[in-house]
């Protein structure tokens, strides 16, 4: 037994994934454009204390961040703010 009380935990995530299947059930989240993913990092450096000039100049470092990571999302553009912050 798990800790739902599955006998087969294995057989419970296929009788979900058969069920959001019959019913197509799907959540999808789209990156962000690239101005928006620019302002939720502003956003969270001025929280974290950085000035208006840091900010501006963290645009490009911010773009790379993202590249890397494959993603303009908010979670990245919380994790490079509080990479950049630290670094200054």
């Amino acid at each position: 037994h798990d800790e739902d009380g599955d006998l087969h935990p294995g057989e419970t995530v296929e009788e979900k994934i058969s069920l959001s299947e019959r019913f197509g059930l799907w959540v999808s989240f789209y990156p962000f454009r690239q101005d928006d993913y620019l302002g939720i990092v502003a956003h969270w450096l001025r929280q974290l204390g950085c000035s208006d000039e840091q900010i501006a100049q963290a645009h490009d470092d911010a773009l790379r961040w993202a590249l890397q990571r494959g993603s303009r999302s908010g979670r990245v553009a919380w994790q490079f703010a509080k990479d950049f912050a630290g670094k200054k």
